[in-house]
């Protein structure tokens, strides 16, 4: 069994192609839309009446050639297995990254099943050896780790900037910068709101300025 490296792409010039319009295409598709990555899908069925093309995102109805992997960093075979294996070949001989829908183990990586909240993001995988239970997993952490969760995340880095600017101390800085990220700071956000918590972080930095290190 493969031994699989957890990593996040931040390349900002990537573009993919995904072969295969049918569900498993899609879900690549959308997963590609939710992290920004432009792409195309290249389909011998017609886009369905809820799709429309954008910059970022276009239905390319044709059968599968060669040439669809041009301009392409990462390659999804996601249609029959024939078609799965010439992608790959195909793919590999280019010196591409490639996902195999199929075959997971001959391509070059794997998609774990993911919760994204905001700029919070999870991945759960299980080696290939239960694909349905890293989706019950993702389904029992989003409940936890909801929409309120993101937003708390988002005010985090929204303070960040402000902390590091404004207080010259570093051991108050780093005190600071841990103390609001335990969980009672989460449980007020969902209790008394954005902000509120929001105030009282001010508040804190503002002691900060004044007198130095303090409790929080």
């Amino acid at each position: 069994m493969a031994v699989h490296y957890p990593i996040l792409l931040c390349r900002t010039d990537l573009r993919a192609v995904v072969i295969g319009g049918g569900p498993v295409g899609q879900r690549k598709a959308a997963g590609l839309r939710d992290a920004g990555i432009p792409f195309r899908l290249v389909s011998l069925t017609p886009a369905p009446e809820d799709w429309s093309d954008s910059p970022q995102s276009q239905w390319v109805q044709d059968a599968y050639r060669p040439d669809h992997l041009d301009a392409s960093q990462l390659v999804f075979a996601a249609a029959v297995p024939t078609v799965n294996a010439q992608v790959l070949a195909d793919a590999h001989a280019r010196g591409l990254w490639v996902n195999s829908a199929d075959n997971p183990e001959a391509g070059d990586f794997v998609l774990p099943a993911v919760i994204r909240q905001g700029d919070l993001l999870l991945a759960v995988h299980t080696g290939g050896a239960a694909p349905s239970l890293a989706k019950r997993i993702r389904e029992r952490l989003s409940q936890d780790f909801d929409s309120q969760f993101g937003e708390w995340v988002a005010l985090l880095a929204e303070v960040r900037p402000q902390i590091l600017a404004r207080i010259p101390d570093s051991a108050a800085r780093r005190g600071l910068l841990q103390s609001i990220t335990e969980w009672h700071w989460l449980d007020r956000f969902r209790q008394e709101g954005r902000d509120s918590v929001a105030q009282s972080i001010e508040e804190s930095i503002r002691r900060l300025e004044a007198s130095g290190p303090t409790s929080l």
